[in-house]
């Protein structure tokens, strides 16, 4: 799961989204230095990211690209299924996608202070590339990677990753079809939240 999906996965609530946005860049125990609800966000971000490393449906997703991406291919799957997302998006909320990443946008703005300095150095370049409306085709996908290559360790097979991604397009749809409602069934049961994005219940400017 990338950006995007680390959003919606937050459900309604600004603190838990800017917890789980930024989860990546808080380590160990520093997640207590934050408010409740943001730690609760943190957790979130982190049980995410164990949930889809271990589960068999992204194990087989990840075996189409482990050739070239070896221990990486995993990066590769949750930007692929970040685009299922998108491409999906209005069976998963009734708010459009593109309000959905404006007011992600803002409220991550509004919070800039409590954002790690590490996002803070590129979170302009993140919102003037309008990194998360990227996903929706495979060529802003091919873009996301070749801007990872550069700026990373994630070895430069953009190419590649396409060409599978296009070849097998509807077995990893499929993957992602499979995953999708299994890791939202897991976060609403262990932290009891609601996960729908609705229209009338995901914060605004």
């Amino acid at each position: 799961m990338n950006f995007l999906a680390h959003t919606y996965l937050s459900g309604g609530n600004e603190e838990i989204i800017v917890g789980n946005f930024m989860g990546d860049y808080v380590k160990g125990k520093n997640y207590l230095l934050f408010p409740e609800q943001v730690k609760k966000g943190i957790l979130i971000h982190r049980d995410i990211d164990s949930f889809t490393d271990m589960h068999e449906v992204t194990r087989r997703s990840k075996q189409r690209l482990a050739s070239r991406y070896h221990k990486y291919a995993g990066i590769i799957i949750d930007i692929f299924y970040d685009h299922f997302l998108a491409s999906l998006w209005d069976s998963y909320s009734t708010l459009p996608l593109n309000d959905f990443v404006n007011r992600t946008y803002d409220l991550l703005k509004r919070n800039y202070k409590v954002l790690p300095d590490a996002i803070k150095r590129w979170f302009p370049t993140f919102l003037e590339n309008n990194w998360m409306m990227a996903y929706t085709n495979v060529e802003g996908i091919e873009l996301v990677l070749e801007r990872m290559s550069a700026n990373t360790s994630l070895p430069d097979h953009s190419a590649f990753a396409v060409e599978v991604l296009r070849d097998q397009y509807s077995l990893f749809m499929d993957d992602f079809l499979e995953f999708f409602p299994m890791i939202v069934q897991f976060l609403e049961e262990k932290y009891e939240i609601d996960i729908s994005v609705e229209r009338d219940n995901y914060p605004e400017s």
